[in-house]
């Protein structure tokens, strides 16, 4: 068929028939929009760049605007330095593989959610087995109704790896399955040391190699950096952990007498994917991209220097508080595991945080995968990242640092002794203290916790996970930490007061002025106060500070918010603080920031943007008698 003249004679370049726009018209119109809505550009020719940029917490500029001068050329899908892909087909023939976790220790349980998972999407099981999870004589029950020549089975064993091989391989054996699809041992002796869990690397690296070459197609190890993840440490944190791991990992299976290519090949890699969609994609990209460098320094040979490759949807950004937002963070976390190229991906349930899953969450976290795979074809497309200046960028910055996290680690001595001098426990905690603090003032917001909150919600009931022995003394321990506990902790003790008192805690909003003057700053203050599970009661007095302290005086509360706008206060806040104070409150806040003398005299606090609102919460539960 012949091509348009368009295509063959015209210009091969797209759009070519435009005015070229450049960076400095951009920057122009930038300027024009900030100017109108009161932000005023410095002389700096790249200010409108600063003020739009924001930085994660690896130190990485994340700009308004990228252009070709951001591209990079990160090879072909497949090829070394597999930052597209460890297969030139991708995902496109089937999919990447849908794994999903179980870690109920009871086997009749686990039988029945495992057939379950099985017959409606899931295409391989990750089993806890051990400490806090499935005794390994159990799991012989669990696998009844298994297929094992057609479902992959992965073990998390803990410490007690090599009962977990042997009775894993032995249900294998029985069943005629040999080592079955393609599963993996799961031995791990790092990752669990970091939860707490001491093991010995020696003996684990030793269990694998028994069993090497009676199964040529087991995966042997996991290395597993998502403990540096849910400790609340960042990307590059994370991936250089999961290098470190990986090396010590390659030297424990070659010094005990496993070929360096055989080694490599038989390591999968786990990696945390979280509800920043580019994040994740660009993490995963440039995991690949550290591991072939890795396998190169070592002398593997390039094609076997790619990367086996697992992402789990993370634990910490889960909430325990609504946590049907959880299927919203989990699907965006698939679709970025999916993107950016992950050989398998586990959706946690969206009522993991609460304890175990029932029926309908597994059912919503396999059917996640499943939408995004067969009605959105997300595998389609191979590496439908590739050439976004963004994303290229990105992936090359997380790489540069995930490198020198990787090199500190090693300048130490290697991940073991990273671990017992206690280096990255507290490099892990210095990024989590600057997370807590952006949590705490809403920089980094948590929907449906620490922004629109639910107030009346009704907590779900889950029995608990068992936990796995943890000594949480050691330096070397990465304790799990969720984003959103210190709020869930202040509804927590709201609504035990509640239960105890019959009403909830509450603070009166003392409007001023007509609806339209004070109802965006009494919106967001009860947004704030609900976070903390606080009733916001009143507001709706719209006359004076007279009118104010009288409706605050007949309703019970010990606190006020005052709520208006900035010229109210301008002319009343002093006269309706004093009078709210003179009316029974013990503190009178202020929805807005402390700007002129007159709306900050006398009033006992701040509700706004960029407030420490964790801490101003928890002096209102002090001041309101929560938790006493």
């Amino acid at each position: 068929m012949d091509m348009p003249d368009s295509q063959t004679g015209g210009d091969p370049v797209p759009g070519s028939a435009f005015p070229h726009a450049s960076r400095e018209q951009w920057r122009s119109l930038v300027a024009g929009v900030l100017k109108k809505s009161g932000v005023e550009i410095g002389p700096e020719a790249s200010e409108p760049e600063a003020m739009l940029a924001s930085a994660t917490y690896d130190g990485i500029t994340l700009s308004p605007l990228y252009t070709p001068d951001d591209a990079f050329d990160s090879g072909f899908p497949g090829l070394s330095p597999f930052t597209r892909g460890g297969r030139p087909e991708g995902a496109a023939a089937s999919g990447w593989e849908v794994r999903q976790m179980h870690v109920d220790p009871d086997p009749a349980r686990a039988r029945t959610a495992v057939l379950a998972d099985l017959e409606n999407g899931v295409g391989a099981l990750w089993l806890r087995v051990g400490d806090g999870g499935l005794s390994p004589s159990a799991l012989r029950e669990a696998l009844t109704d298994v297929y094992l020549d057609m479902a992959p089975v992965h073990l998390e064993p803990g410490a007690d790896h090599r009962a977990a091989a042997d009775a894993l391989l032995q249900v294998w054996a029985d069943a005629g399955a040999d080592s079955g699809a393609v599963g993996g041992l799961g031995i791990d002796p790092l990752g669990i040391r970091m939860r707490g869990v001491r093991a010995d690397l020696a003996d684990a690296a030793a269990t694998a190699r028994a069993h090497a070459d009676r199964h040529p197609r087991l995966l042997l190890m996991a290395a597993d950096a998502t403990p540096v993840h849910d400790a609340g440490g960042s990307e590059a944190q994370e991936l250089g952990t999961a290098m470190a791991v990986g090396a010590a990992y390659l030297r424990a299976l070659t010094e005990a007498g496993m070929g360096l290519a055989e080694a490599a090949a038989r390591i999968e890699f786990r990696l945390a994917a979280s509800a920043d969609q580019f994040l994740t994609i660009a993490k995963l990209r440039a995991a690949r991209a550290m591991w072939a460098r890795v396998g190169e320094a070592c002398g593997l040979a390039e094609q076997h220097r790619s990367m086996r490759l697992h992402a789990v949807t993370s634990a910490a950004m889960m909430t325990r508080r609504d946590p049907y937002v959880n299927l919203l963070r989990t699907t965006l976390a698939c679709f970025g595991a999916g993107v950016g190229g992950a050989d398998a991906v586990t959706v946690r349930p969206f009522d993991s945080a609460l304890g175990l899953p029932d029926g309908f969450a597994r059912r919503i976290a396999r059917n996640t995968q499943a939408l995004l795979v067969e009605e959105a074809g997300l595998a389609r497309v191979i590496d439908p990242a590739g050439g976004s200046f963004f994303v290229e960028r990105l992936t090359a910055d997380l790489y540069d640092r995930g490198w020198a996290f990787f090199q500190e680690l090693e300048a130490g001595g290697g991940l073991p002794r990273a671990l017992d001098s206690g280096l990255l426990r507290d490099r892990v905690d210095e990024v989590w203290e600057r997370r807590r603090d952006a949590v705490a003032h809403r920089a980094d917001p948590v929907t449906g916790v620490s922004e629109f909150p639910l107030l009346s919600e009704e907590l779900l009931e889950r029995e608990p996970v068992p936990a796995p022995r943890a000594d949480e003394a050691e330096r070397s321990v990465l304790p799990a930490r969720r984003y959103a506990e210190e709020f869930e902790e202040l509804r927590d003790a709201a609504d035990a007061y509640r239960d105890a008192t019959g009403a909830r805690p509450a603070v009166f909003l003392a409007t001023l002025g007509p609806v339209a003057a004070h109802t965006a700053r009494a919106a967001f203050a009860a947004n704030l106060l609900q976070a903390g599970g606080i009733e916001p009661v009143g507001g709706g007095t719209t006359g004076g500070p007279a009118e104010a302290a009288e409706a605050f005086a007949g309703s019970g509360a010990q606190v006020a918010c005052l709520c208006g706008s900035d010229a109210l206060y301008d002319e009343h806040a002093a006269e309706a603080v004093e009078a709210l104070h003179r009316a029974g409150a013990h503190r009178v806040l202020l929805a807005g920031r402390p700007d002129g003398e007159h709306r900050a005299a006398g009033a006992d606090g701040f509700l706004h943007a960029g407030a420490d609102a964790l801490g101003l919460l928890k002096e209102l539960h002090e001041t309101l008698g929560v938790g006493r």
